[in-house]
């Protein structure tokens, strides 16, 4: 085990297009996977994640209370299904998420292994789901990631209960 290592200064991305960290290359997978009928084939990987910027004159422009759409929930979701694949690939250890939204954008995330959480989270204002950069949204999932690593490596023995 050990925890995810990778550079989140900067750019996320480099000049080739090729992904700077483990968690969004992962999230890139995870992403393309769903993609059934090829209609992302021609897209870059910096053009699926585009989604998931959401500067701070954007984030002005949307209410501070109001229902998530369906788009924003599929982006919670991968990113936190992300959370959990790049926790299983560096422990070997299944962290299972269980989310719970409110229709007003509230609610709560978990993150299980074994018979442990290894990450709690409460979500609020799920509607103006984002990050500034690619730099923030990499480093927010790799630090997720390695805060969930650090609970299992306190409590080894029960992140391996079953």
């Amino acid at each position: 085990m050990g925890t995810l290592t990778g550079s989140t200064d900067g750019p996320a991305v480099n000049e080739d297009g090729d992904l700077a960290t483990p968690f969004l290359r992962c999230l890139i997978r995870l992403i393309r996977a769903q993609d059934a009928h090829g209609a992302w084939e021609g897209k870059s990987d910096a053009d699926l994640l585009a989604d998931f910027i959401l500067t701070k004159e954007q984030r002005r422009k949307i209410p501070i209370i109001g229902d998530p759409d369906p788009d924003v929930l599929w982006r919670l979701q991968n990113f936190y299904s992300c959370v959990g694949l790049v926790i299983e690939e560096c422990t070997g250890l299944l962290a299972s998420p269980i989310m719970t939204i409110g229709h007003e954008g509230f609610g709560r995330l978990l993150f299980t292994t074994g018979r442990l959480v290894v990450l709690s989270k409460t979500l609020r204002d799920v509607h103006r789901f984002g990050f500034e950069t690619l730099g923030k949204l990499a480093e927010t999932g790799t630090k997720m990631v390695d805060d969930a690593i650090e609970v299992i490596e306190t409590y080894p023995d029960v992140a391996r209960a079953s």
